[in-house]
């Protein structure tokens, strides 16, 4: 029986090594290829097969009902299951109806959408469907339906769909110091999002993924137009712009100006892109560790090469309650509360849960800065203690 279990310890031993080794060569799979050409797989932009052959899952009432609320819980369905609740989404707004959208190309177009995310630790397929269920969920809460035309739901969904779509893991400020294709591209302006907008369309472009295809030119050139607003806003750089336009227009808010609901659209996709500490915490903080491991990656990797590395990103500068709060505090609840001003319902389910969230990890600091004292009195008595000797 000793021989047997030291046999088998000894195995676990190999299958531990194995499994370090296949992380580190995954890693190093991974750094090479967002090194490389970005969509050097064009087959990627065409569907996987003729006929979209997801099961169809034939969702409950109770998911159903869930899907429409902030607390949904998004680590419970796997890929197939969250296209399947795309595809509800887009009929259930009536979008498939209204613009004589071909169920067949819808799931097409979905299935292609799914394969052009990355399995990044936190930009992934996950991220877009968590985006797009918030959207829809606001878009409930907020009767938008009621204060929107149909094109502006179906820019709204179809721009949080989109609005990752091939993101290679590392942000804009690595892509500019590194001095990438895509940066040179795009002139360092905004390079990950103006290449989210290229790749949507460029998908747009294949017969059998365009949902826009019975659409007239001018309606198609607004959709476009739209969409490419709504993800360029998604550039965390343009915040203060974007939130410091909407608050001149809040209080005198005119559902009728073009601009007023352009400024909403773009603050709304905003808030649905940054909003996972609406969730509750055991939906939202597995993302911050998700986040987090995306960080550390681009970090370790700016250190290997000479560039800056920002302090929030520093596996040996950051915990999680210190990468949480400052943002929670001057970034979420700002933006929320000044949306609030336009939608009070959503103070409720969406600011109270951010307001709980910042108390939550503040007292997490607080413990954490506690469990540093104490640790740094012990070694100075050590210190000390080695001194008197």
């Amino acid at each position: 029986m000793l021989e047997k279990r030291v046999e088998l310890e000894g195995m676990k031993v190999v299958e531990i090594e194995k499994c370090r080794s296949d992380i580190k060569k995954l890693r190093e799979e991974m750094a090479s290829r967002s090194n490389s050409n970005f969509l050097e797989d064009s087959k990627k932009l065409t569907p996987r097969r003729d006929v979209p052959s997801y099961p169809k899952y034939v969702l409950s009432q109770q998911t159903i009902d869930a899907l429409r609320k902030p607390t949904f819980d998004v680590w419970l369905w796997e890929a197939n299951e969250m296209l399947s609740c795309l595809e509800h989404m887009y009929h259930d707004l009536g979008l498939v109806r209204d613009f004589n959208i071909n169920p067949i190309t819808l799931k097409r177009w979905l299935l292609c959408i799914h394969d052009n995310y990355r399995n990044n630790p936190f930009h992934n397929f996950r991220h877009c469907f968590c985006v797009t269920q918030m959207m829809y969920s606001m878009i409930y809460l907020c009767n938008l339906q009621e204060k929107f035309t149909q094109v502006d739901i179906l820019i709204l969904m179809t721009a949080a769909v989109c609005h990752d779509l091939d993101h290679p893991g590392y942000n804009n400020t690595y892509q500019i110091n590194a001095r990438t294709e895509l940066a040179v591209r795009y002139n360092d302006i905004s390079p990950l999002e103006n290449h989210h907008c290229a790749v949507a369309f460029q998908i747009f472009s294949q017969p059998e993924c365009n949902i826009f295809s019975n659409f007239d030119p001018e309606t198609f050139k607004q959709i476009r137009q739209g969409t490419i607003t709504l993800i360029l806003a998604t550039d965390m750089a343009r915040h203060g712009e974007i939130l410091d336009s909407f608050k001149q227009k809040v209080d005198n808010f005119d559902f009728t100006n073009e601009e007023h609901v352009t400024c909403l659209k773009m603050v709304l996709i905003k808030c649905c892109d940054i909003s996972n500490e609406v969730r509750p915490m055991e939906v939202a903080e597995p993302w911050v560790d998700c986040l987090l491991e995306e960080y550390f990656m681009q970090s370790d990797r700016e250190k290997a090469e000479g560039l800056p590395v920002a302090p929030f990103m520093d596996r040996e500068k950051v915990t999680k309650p210190t990468a949480q709060i400052g943002f929670i505090k001057f970034v979420l609840i700002p933006m929320f509360e000044t949306v609030m001003k336009l939608f009070p319902q959503i103070e409720e389910v969406m600011v109270q849960p951010l307001r709980e969230s910042r108390d939550r990890y503040e007292e997490l600091k607080q413990i954490d800065d506690a469990m540093n004292e104490v640790q740094k009195k012990k070694s100075e008595n050590l210190t000390m203690g080695g001194k008197k000797k």
